[in-house]
């Protein structure tokens, strides 16, 4: 840990159970986020737990495979499995209510994809990779379960076409702020600080303040497609 750091007398031991429990929020957050996704398409219970689950867990998976942690994660602790399935409960439980508000979705997704797009981009850190690995790896651990729940749910992938919300790019701008910050700060600064830059991307995107462009074809060429 650099001496930069504002916090240089953390025992790192308190670092990793504090890495450890923000990994296990991020799992509920979008456990609850797929969970009522589900809700709101009027899925039975196990379809709630199933879509909360692969949201929860399917970024991480598809991440530790890339790399070589296999098997991933949540099948070496299954604290992980467990903490989906409260939440994919408790949305079901609760889910009438929630589903009325769109933010709520939104919020849970937002803490999801925050969280896990920094720790992904740490993971990217420890093994080595470059700016550009580091961003991918990160923003993959972000979006991935999103992009699952999305197509389980017959949709097309958020990531693909929400240019006036931020999510993809949000996980990245997340992802190389570890990559540039990682030599000044401990490691739970770093993902706070990486995902507090995810917030931030999306709460200024939904306000409209930041969009990606868009190529527009002409109607004719179009309707010829």
């Amino acid at each position: 840990m650099s001496d930069g750091s504002p916090f240089p007398y953390v025992d790192p031991a308190t670092i990793r159970t504090g890495l450890h429990y923000l990994d296990l929020a991020g799992i509920f957050a979008f456990s609850m986020s797929g969970a009522l996704a589900a809700v709101r398409r009027r899925f039975d219970i196990f379809g709630v737990l199933v879509l909360g689950g692969v949201t929860a867990v399917g970024g991480g998976s598809i991440r530790d495979t890339l790399t070589g942690n296999t098997p991933p994660l949540f099948l070496k602790d299954e604290t992980y499995l467990w903490v989906a399935i409260v939440g994919a409960l408790l949305a079901f439980a609760f889910g009438e209510r929630l589903a009325r508000f769109e933010r709520t979705l939104s919020f849970f997704d937002t803490i999801g994809l925050s969280l896990f797009a920094a720790s992904g981009a740490l993971l990217g850190v420890r093994l080595g990779l470059g700016p550009l690995g580091v961003t991918f790896v990160g923003m993959l651990s972000g979006v991935g379960g999103g992009v699952i729940r999305d197509l389980l749910a017959a949709q097309v992938p958020e990531v693909m076409y929400r240019n006036d919300q931020l999510y993809a790019t949000a996980a990245a701008l997340g992802a190389i702020t570890v990559y540039f910050i990682h030599p000044y700060f401990a490691d739970l600064e770093i993902q706070l600080l990486a995902a507090a830059v995810v917030v931030a991307a999306r709460w200024l995107s939904r306000r409209g303040w930041v969009r990606l462009p868009v190529r527009r074809l002409p109607e004719s060429e179009q309707s010829e497609r």
